[in-house]
C-alpha cells in the first residue's frame, strides 16, 4: 500500500482540519453568492456616475475649499488652496463637465497672487506694499455675507411649501329673523271674519256717530303700549258694530302706513299679530 493510499484510508481524527477563510463573494444575485466575474459581463463606460458638490461659481468653490480645511479667511494659504482648486478643475475635466470661464479666471488669479507672494516686490512710495490677497479676501467676505443672507431667506417659512393658509367661514350668530310681511288678502280675510262676528252681535239703531279714525288710532296705540304682540281680533270691540270695526280697521291701516305699528304673520292662514313701534307717553 502506498503512502498516498495510507493517507486516504486514515481515519479523519488522525489529521484535524485547519479552518480556512472563505472567499468573499463579488455580489449576491437572487440570494446566491457570485465568486467569479462572468466572462460575458458588459459594463457601459457611463455606468459609474460621480455626483460632486454643486457650486454657483468660482467664489463658491473657493469658499468651500477654505471652509473644508477650517482655514482662516484672512490668512489664506494661497499655495495649498491653488493646488486644491486646480485639482478640482482637473476632476471636472475628467468627468467631461462643462467649465465656465469664471473658474479658469479664478485659477489664473490664484496663480497671479501666488507669484506676487513669491517674487520680490519693488518698494512703493509709502515703503510697504499691500497684501496681494487683500482684494480676494474682501470679495470672499462679501460673497459669504450674501450667501448667508440667501440661506436665511430660504429657511424662512414659505406659503404652499411649509404651510398652507386655511380659510373658515363663521356664520353670524346674531341673526335677526324678520317675520314675513302680511299679504293684503290675508288682512282682508281677517277683517271679514271680524265683521261677520260683529254683525251677529250688532244692534240696529240710528244715532249720531261719535267715532273718529284719529281717536281710534290713539286708542290702538294705547292698547299696544306694552310692547308685546297682540292678536288682530283683540283690537276690535264687536259691541261697536260694523262702523266700529271699520273705524278700527282704518285706524290700523293708517298706523301701519305711518310706521307706528308692525303687522306680521308667520305663515299663510296663520293668526295675525300687531306690535307697536311708537312710544306712547
Amino acid at each position: 500500500m502506498s503512502t498516498h493510499d495510507a493517507i486516504e484510508t486514515s481515519p479523519p481524527s488522525a489529521f484535524p482540519q485547519v479552518p480556512q477563510q472563505q472567499e468573499m463573494p463579488l455580489a449576491i444575485v437572487r440570494g446566491e453568492p457570485v465568486l467569479q466575474m462572468p466572462q460575458d459581463l458588459y459594463i457601459p463606460p457611463d455606468a459609474l456616475e460621480v455626483i460632486l458638490e454643486a457650486f454657483e461659481g468660482p467664489l463658491d468653490l473657493l469658499l468651500y475649499l477654505i471652509r473644508r480645511q477650517n482655514l482662516d479667511i484672512l490668512d489664506i494659504p494661497i499655495a495649498e488652496i491653488t493646488r486644491q482648486y486646480i485639482d478640482y478643475i482637473e476632476l471636472m475635466k475628467d468627468l467631461r463637465l462643462e467649465l465656465a470661464a469664471e473658474y479658469l479666471v479664478m485659477a489664473a488669479i490664484l496663480a497671479e497672487i501666488k507669484s506676487r507672494l513669491l517674487l520680490p516686490r519693488p518698494p512703493t512710495d509709502e515703503g510697504v506694499e499691500g497684501d496681494p490677497r487683500a482684494d480676494l479676501v474682501r470679495r470672499l467676505q462679501e460673497y459669504e455675507r450674501f450667501k448667508k443672507a440667501s440661506e436665511d431667506i430660504e429657511a424662512l417659512p414659505r406659503a404652499d411649501r411649509d404651510f398652507a393658509v386655511a380659510h373658515a367661514y363663521m356664520p353670524d350668530k346674531s341673526v335677526v329673523r324678520v317675520p314675513p310681511p302680511v299679504d293684503m288678502r290675508e288682512l282682508l280675510l281677517a277683517l271679514k271674519d271680524v265683521l261677520t262676528r260683529a254683525e251677529l252681535k250688532g244692534h240696529h239703531e240710528i244715532r249720531r256717530e261719535a267715532l273718529s279714525v284719529r281717536n281710534r288710532m290713539s286708542d290702538v296705540l294705547n292698547s299696544l303700549a306694552d310692547g308685546n304682540f297682540h292678536a288682530f281680533e283683540t283690537l276690535f270691540d264687536p259691541a261697536e258694530g260694523r262702523i266700529g270695526v271699520v273705524v278700527t280697521f282704518l285706524a290700523l291701516l293708517e298706523l301701519a302706513k305711518e310706521l307706528l305699528i308692525e303687522i306680521m304673520q308667520s305663515e299663510p292662514l296663520a293668526p295675525i299679530y300687531l306690535k307697536s313701534l311708537a312710544t306712547v307717553n
